[in-house]
């Protein structure tokens, strides 16, 4: 294998986290349709055309959704519909041309979302995900070489402080330097009380939604150079956060205090710091504890756009805040969520 294919050896037990069928006839439609559409993009030399992604959203579903489930850790190639990362709708345009990055969670969602804008932007990404998600892993990788660019995979379990250092580490090393962070891998479980979250459960939670993320941006500080950028996944949550997820929105509040915080640390570094908010997106998150069945086939009916957002939608945003044309811009948090929620 090529040095950019080296995995470390997997990590501990699991700890978290294309719509393609129906948003516009050329699409893919399974998961051994993305290899294939990413030799072709790769071998053309080109890009999805103008206006894709502005079409494709005129077709985004809406509720009811299938019922379905899946076990933790959920897998986007097995969604109905799959959700749009952008495999077959983002342009890119050379705002992040020689930037390296490392993003946590990057083998679905908005992890896979941001990775595959970043790459088409001119990145180098490595993509950190749990063992059990590898089938979704290679697909993002499929997709970062096409682009032209560098893919590194590395999987384990970001509960690990080890593993933490051990995923900075290789992609420092594989990548040859480090300027992007995205902090994007969470773990959401839904329960109606205080009463239902065992110990174990809160623990699980904190260590990958809270604990990893401070191993993970201490251990790439060091290796970031004036001109990095810093991005945490938050979500509507810390601002408005649902009775049934009172584990998972308080970290995403503390992901918001943490963000604010450490961009006045970084000012001074030339390092930016700031955090994403989503509002309902269509991610694996949802099938595999982190919303109730019912919540699922409703899910994103209650915003102004009556469904819920795709990863592809807010890849943009993380192209932004990574690129010099965010260059004034630290401890902000921006929000995406259908026209609800905050900031």
């Amino acid at each position: 294998m090529d040095s950019h294919d080296k995995k470390p050896e997997e990590g501990v037990t699991p700890s978290r986290r294309r719509f393609v069928s129906t948003v516009a006839a050329g699409v893919a439609a399974s998961a051994a349709a993305v290899p294939a559409l990413a030799q072709q993009a790769g071998a053309a030399g080109s890009q999805p055309a103008a206006g894709a992604a502005r079409e494709a959203a005129k077709r985004y579903p809406r509720p009811p959704f299938p019922k379905q489930e899946q076990s933790w850790p959920a897998l986007a190639s097995k969604m109905t519909p799959r959700p749009d990362h952008g495999e077959t709708t983002y342009r890119g345009s050379g705002r992040l041309t020689g930037r390296k990055a490392l993003i946590t969670g990057g083998d679905s969602g908005i992890g896979r979302a941001a990775a595959i804008a970043y790459a088409r932007e001119g990145a180098d990404v490595a993509i950190g995900y749990l063992p059990p998600e590898e089938p979704d892993a290679r697909e993002v990788i499929a997709l970062i070489r096409a682009a032209g660019r560098k893919a590194v995979a590395i999987p384990g379990d970001i509960r690990d402080e080890a593993f933490c250092k051990k995923l900075v580490e290789t992609a420092v090393r594989e990548l040859g330097g480090l300027d992007i962070l995205v902090n994007n891998a969470a773990r959401q479980q839904n329960n109606a009380s205080i009463l239902d979250i065992t110990s174990e459960q809160f623990d699980w939670t904190i260590k990958t939604n809270v604990y990893a993320v401070f191993w993970i941006t201490k251990a790439a500080i060091p290796h970031m150079a004036a001109g990095s950028a810093i991005i945490n996944t938050s979500s509507q949550t810390a601002y408005d956060p649902p009775e049934k997820l009172l584990d998972y929105s308080g970290t995403k509040a503390f992901e918001v205090a943490f963000t604010k915080s450490l961009a006045k640390q970084m000012a001074a570094k030339g390092i930016r710091v700031n955090a994403v908010a989503p509002g309902p997106v269509w991610t694996p998150l949802q099938l595999a504890g982190g919303n109730s069945p019912e919540g699922r086939e409703k899910f994103g009916e209650d915003t102004p756009m009556k469904r819920p957002g795709q990863p592809a939608e807010l890849a943009g945003i993380y192209v932004l805040l990574a690129s010099d044309e965010a260059s004034f811009t630290t401890g902000h948090v921006y929000g995406a969520a259908g026209g609800g929620g905050q900031p």
